[in-house]
């Protein structure tokens, strides 16, 4: 059974296992989500615990129990939520499944079956930057976010900012070597007849590539983002992904949300959001997260009036 943990002005909370509760979502609500994010457990056949207070790990804070029986009882967990979520995207919406070595190709031929291989939109290399460790062969220091559009579209803002980056300095000292009135510089190709201007300042498309999102941003006491759950990711990992597939208003949902972090960062860009998680300890943590950012949001809102 699902139950209400909070509700605030741009979203709720719901404790207990998202499976119900999607597909009660579904029966009953017209409501569809724009960006649905989904970090699921690895697999790793362990307990995870929370680091709470001081930053030590403090025994019977069990966050959550990743074991599954094996990768089958994974793919077994996960293939009736991701078909859940199928029927709960609205128009131009997307899946964002992060992952890491240990299911993720397993898990790409299950959703390419739910979703159907024509929706699969394209992956992301997220780069933790938590460094290589491995002796005895090739280190795995990145993750996969698999992003699948189920009606064959997606929203993409690619005009955002976040979705930009800085041209090389060797592209930049080749190429553009103009300078507008402004004293911006600029490079201009002439394509087919037509001129293309681009200024060095607003940086290039982002690559599939992502290596400035760091996880130590949210596990680390120093940063005041870090809640101490396992697993947190960084709220700028978050944010680019809000920015690029979801507009304001849109509802976002993340069914396995953990200490709340996609929710968070939904809410202060002005999404909708409705997040759901089983482990008693992830509720805790988000609902006071959630509950902090509501009284911020509400503190300005009154020093604004005034």
């Amino acid at each position: 059974m699902t139950v209400l943990a909070l509700e605030t002005a741009l979203g709720r909370l719901l404790s207990g296992d998202c499976l119900p509760a999607l597909e009660e979502l579904a029966r009953s609500s017209d409501d569809r989500f724009e960006l649905a994010y989904v970090d699921p457990p690895f697999n790793t056949g362990k307990v995870h615990g929370a680091r709470l207070g001081d930053g030590a790990r403090q025994l019977g804070q069990t966050a959550y129990a990743d074991a599954w029986g094996g990768l089958d009882g994974l793919l077994a967990m996960l293939e009736p939520r991701l078909a859940a979520l199928a029927r709960l995207a609205g128009e131009r919406s997307s899946v964002w499944l992060h992952l890491d070595h240990r299911a993720v190709h397993e898990v790409k031929v299950l959703a390419d079956r739910v979703f159907g291989r024509a929706a699969f939109a394209g992956e992301i290399i997220w780069v933790p930057g938590n460094g290589a460790r491995r002796r005895s062969g090739p280190s795995i220091t990145h993750q996969t976010i698999l992003v699948y559009a189920p009606d064959g579209r997606m929203i993409w803002n690619a005009e955002d900012p976040m979705l930009r980056e800085p041209y090389a300095q060797t592209s930049l000292q080749m190429h553009f070597s103009h300078i507008d009135a402004d004293g911006r510089r600029f490079r201009e190709r002439h394509i087919g007849g037509k001129s293309y201007r681009y200024y060095a300042d607003r940086g290039r498309l982002l690559g599939s590539v992502w290596t400035d999102c760091p996880a130590m941003r949210a596990n680390t006491p120093l940063v005041r983002e870090t809640t101490g759950y396992p697993t947190q990711k960084p709220e700028k990992l978050l944010e680019r992904i809000v920015r690029a597939a979801s507009r304001p208003g849109g509802l976002v949902l993340d069914p396995m949300c953990g200490s709340g972090t996609t929710l968070a960062v939904a809410a202060r860009l002005g999404r909708r959001f409705l997040g759901i998680d089983r482990s008693p300890l992830a509720i805790e943590i988000a609902e006071r997260r959630l509950r902090q950012l509501e009284a911020a949001r509400a503190t300005n809102e009154s020093t604004v009036q005034a």
